[in-house]
């Protein structure tokens, strides 16, 4: 009897630690679609980057992703999903310059403005808090697209 009440009491705190334990994974983020109002051949590119990003192939993805930024220079979802390609490749700094443009682009955009490089600045959101920021990837300035 003394086993099955110390037994009862154990489980709860086996479930509390287990749910403890578990942490909340960042959501996966994901390419974002171009304006149709741009080319057919850009819209395409922006397209099967995006599925060479979902697949793994980031060196494919930066590749099309490329060239959606040379037929679309002003589309903010251009250069947010090309800083999405470097970014999977360790390229922190170059892609930090295209998520940063993209913030530029498109001010107020939330998907933009949570991306990896811009996190630490805030959300143009202003019920959600900033994040306290760290220097990025040890990067010196602490301003938005200062070097």
């Amino acid at each position: 009897m003394r086993r099955a009440v110390s037994l009862l009491l154990l489980l709860p705190l086996a479930f509390w630690l287990a749910a403890c334990a578990h942490k909340e994974q960042p959501k996966p983020r994901s390419p974002l679609a171009i304006s149709p109002s741009f080319p057919r051949t850009v819209i395409e590119a922006n397209q099967q980057g995006t599925v060479q990003y979902q697949g793994g192939d980031f060196e494919g993805a930066k590749s099309l992703f490329t060239q959606v930024v040379t037929g679309a220079p002003q589309s903010a979802e251009a250069h947010y999903n090309l800083g999405l390609a470097l970014y999977a490749l360790g390229e922190a700094d170059e892609a930090r310059d295209h998520f940063i443009e993209a913030a530029n682009l498109a001010p107020g955009n939330k998907v933009i403005w949570d991306s990896p490089a811009l996190r630490p600045y805030g959300s143009p959101d202003p019920n959600i808090p900033p994040k306290k920021a760290k220097e990025y990837q040890g990067r010196a300035g602490g301003r938005l697209g200062q070097r």
